[in-house]
């Protein structure tokens, strides 16, 4: 089980758990375009997600977003499944951060 926050929650998340790691998990490509300050690249697409996120601290908080929320939330899901203490998902992802949708 993980949380999903909307944009303005996941923000005062980021606030209330400065030490929570903060995930990307769109393409390098996306990344580079924008991406929130101190946040990690994890690319969902590459062959080794699995591994990498298998390779990440099960103890630490995590925060996950992507473009639109779909491929964070399954992230979220996996690592819920694989023991990760906390995760949480920003719904609707970086489109509703800044302001494109709304969610």
């Amino acid at each position: 089980m993980f949380d999903n926050l909307n944009a303005e929650e996941f923000e005062k998340a980021i606030e209330a758990s400065p030490e929570a790691v903060i995930l990307d998990v769109r393409s390098p490509m996306e990344y580079q375009q924008g991406h929130l300050k101190n946040s990690v690249l994890l690319d969902f697409y590459s062959r080794t997600i699995q591994a990498d996120i298998d390779a990440l601290d099960k103890s630490k908080e995590y925060l996950i977003y992507c473009r639109s929320g779909a491929r964070s939330a399954s992230a979220c899901n996996y690592m819920a499944q694989s023991g990760f203490a906390k995760v949480t998902n920003m719904a609707g992802g970086i489109l509703t951060w800044r302001g494109e949708i709304e969610y």
